[in-house]
């Protein structure tokens, strides 16, 4: 589900507040006094926190609402590479399929979004917020396009995990410059899957699509390992190292 408007802004607010440690796991989550404090309606706090559900970050609490959700690192680690996978297959079908001219213009809209919203210098809420529309916009057109329903609902359970869906972002002011480094590597991806798609070139675009996702794992132990980090921390159930 993608929300816009208000929903978008409690959502990434929401996200917030879940990485620096505001909302803890097993903390409850009620409508009211979240969107007392967001400073909206109860409407765009419900639909983000459904968002959050899909998301995997928050999960129904005994006798109503939800509540934070505890997850180890190698849980979200391990989803957003089988993510990779799955789509690197629909960038493949696409390339081979042949990018009809619609579908070229939807894409080369959101590179240009996502060109505007990396100007601004530094990944703040409304920089992410604009980003994060056009990924969603950018990776859902291509899922679309691939025309495949059972890929399409893998990609939908895959993302119902810990922080595996493609626009999964939180503003992180400590690792701010770096992410931004990291968001701009990515959006290069970007440009250069479309290219591929474009081309007709479906092995190459199945290998941009993966390698992407191994940088959206690289974005992510960086939101982990910021000088940030005591909040996700607290959230997140770390394993030992091997």
């Amino acid at each position: 589900m993608a929300v816009t408007g208000q929903a978008s802004r409690a959502l990434i607010e929401l996200r917030a507040r879940i990485f620096t440690g505001q909302l803890r796991a097993g903390e409850r989550l009620a409508e009211i006094p979240l969107a007392e404090a967001l400073g909206m309606s109860r409407t765009p706090v419900r639909l983000a926190l459904a968002e959050l559900q899909s998301e995997g970050l928050v999960v129904p609490a005994s006798g109503g609402g939800f509540a934070v959700r505890a997850f180890t690192a190698r849980e979200i680690d391990d989803a957003i590479a089988v993510r990779g996978q799955l789509e690197g297959m629909a960038a493949r079908l696409v390339a081979e399929h042949g990018v009809a001219r619609g579908l070229s213009r939807r894409l080369h809209d959101a590179l240009d979004q996502g060109d505007a919203a990396l100007a601004r210098g530094v990944m703040d809420a409304e920089a992410t917020d604009a980003y994060v529309a056009m990924n969603a916009a950018l990776h859902g057109a291509i899922l679309e396009a691939a025309g495949n329903a059972a890929l399409s609902r893998a990609v939908a359970m895959v993302e119902a995990l810990p922080f595996a869906g493609a626009s999964a972002l939180v503003p992180s002011p400590a690792s701010g410059p770096q992410r931004h480094r990291l968001l701009t590597f990515a959006h290069q991806q970007h440009h250069l899957l479309v290219e591929a798609l474009e081309a007709g070139q479906g092995m190459r675009a199945e290998a941009l699509a993966r390698e992407h996702a191994d940088n959206a794992r690289r974005n992510l132990r960086l939101i982990l390992e910021s000088g940030d980090a005591e909040g996700p921390a607290a959230l997140i159930a770390r394993e030992d190292a091997a």
